[in-house]
């Protein structure tokens, strides 16, 4: 509570030490992180580590036990910077498990054309085969596409795939692909970015069980 005090009346307890007064990771002796709006200056303090930010708002700023903090939410879009991924893996779970809203924070909103690139350079960085992209299949346009294998892969970004409707949409589409002949698999962005070498894995498998041959149903 003092380190914020110390920061002004629009600073915020954040990032790890956030996180561990709201005990989605433990706690860790030694340096506070406080955030403040990116205005506001403030002399180097022992003990404290000042955050400016340029997006920090009331609505990113709640009270726990008393010590302004920000929301769970807020910290966890903060961890991404700081914390290796399987500590914020951890994070989120914790988070989820303890039934805090986390909003669009738990998978940041990357545009469709970023996530097919985080995808190509995985593809790359694993040496698998590279697909053809943004194909029409019918009515839809997949994601990638290997002709040879009937196989397709979406790229799943919270933004474009969050509510009933989206949920029950692609659920539609995956089962018109798959009444096509084609194998649909759904990785979601934190796969893409945190477990890369699983879902490389996870394709060079599809890629051996695959078949070779088949109807060309919508395909030129």
């Amino acid at each position: 509570m003092a380190a914020v005090l110390a920061a002004g009346s629009e600073a915020a307890l954040s990032h790890r030490s956030a996180a561990a007064l709201w005990r989605l990771l433990p706690s860790v002796p030694g340096v506070i992180d406080v955030s403040i709006p990116h205005r506001l200056t403030r002399s180097r303090q022992r003990g404290i580590r000042i955050h400016r930010s340029r997006t920090l708002t009331s609505a990113d700023k709640t009270r726990r036990r008393g010590i302004p903090v920000t929301t769970p939410a807020r910290t966890i879009a903060d961890l991404r910077r700081v914390v290796p991924p399987e500590r914020l893996r951890r994070a989120i779970r914790e988070a989820e498990v303890l039934g805090f809203d986390l909003g669009a924070s738990a998978d940041p909103q990357f545009t469709r054309s970023e996530l097919e690139h985080m995808f190509l350079r995985l593809c790359r960085r694993h040496r698998l085969p590279m697909p053809e992209v943004n194909v029409r299949i019918g009515s839809f346009v997949v994601d990638f596409l290997w002709r040879e294998h009937r196989l397709i892969i979406e790229t799943d970004g919270y933004q474009f795939h969050r509510g009933r409707q989206a949920f029950e949409d692609d659920r539609r589409r995956d089962t018109e692909l798959r009444l096509m002949g084609f194998e649909v698999i759904r990785f979601t962005y934190r796969q893409i970015t945190d477990e890369a070498p699983d879902v490389a894995s996870s394709m060079r498998k599809l890629f051996e069980c695959s078949p070779t041959a088949g109807p060309k149903i919508g395909l030129p």
